[in-house]
């Protein structure tokens, strides 16, 4: 798990390209010593303005560093959210960045293993998928099955698709850390 100086890092960063992009169009270099944000993780980021979500979007392939994970999702969840207008440098200051950093997958085969509140979904049958993070269900409170259910609607699917046989249930842990947790530091 990430030390609190780890968190402080991402989100640093995660604002510190916002701002950039939002303001000319670039990224900015950034040099990043910490070993634990130099490991391949998958992640999503948040922006969340008054309370509500303003944009999400994550990787689920692991397939760089979680810093450029991250910067690459802040990004996305600013500009490429399909649900939302893309976000515009006067809503900055309104905007509280929330990461969430994901534990490997484990495949399930019972929707009893699913503990709300600590775990995520995610739900795989042939070219269909979704994924809702932990927090998700607990903000909606929201019992086991209907998580389960959302989820497959989430991946474009009825919400009894968890219980064929094609589907692939998949949960995960995720670490969950916003500026407002951290709103001297950041």
């Amino acid at each position: 798990m990430l030390e609190d100086s780890d968190k402080i890092e991402l989100l640093k960063l995660a604002r510190k390209t916002l701002e950039a992009y939002l303001h000319n169009q670039e990224i900015p270099d950034s040099t990043i010593l910490q070993e634990a944000l130099l490991e391949q993780k998958r992640a999503f980021v948040s922006l969340h303005q008054n309370k509500e979500l303003r944009g999400c979007i994550g990787l689920l392939n692991p397939d760089r560093e979680l810093y450029k994970i991250v910067r690459h999702c802040v990004l996305s969840a600013a500009a490429k959210d399909i649900r939302f207008k893309p976000v515009t440098q006067g809503e900055l200051k309104e905007l509280d960045i929330e990461i969430s950093v994901l534990t490997p997958f484990h495949r399930i085969h019972s929707i009893e293993e699913v503990e709300v509140g600590k775990h995520g979904i995610y739900i795989v049958q042939g070219s269909f998928r979704g994924l809702l993070l932990p927090q998700v269900a607990t903000q909606y409170h929201w019992d086991r099955t209907t998580f389960v259910e959302q989820t497959c609607r989430k991946a474009g699917l009825n919400a009894s698709a968890w219980k064929d046989s094609r589907t692939s249930i998949h949960i995960f842990e995720a670490e969950v850390f916003s500026e407002s947790d951290f709103p001297v530091e950041c």
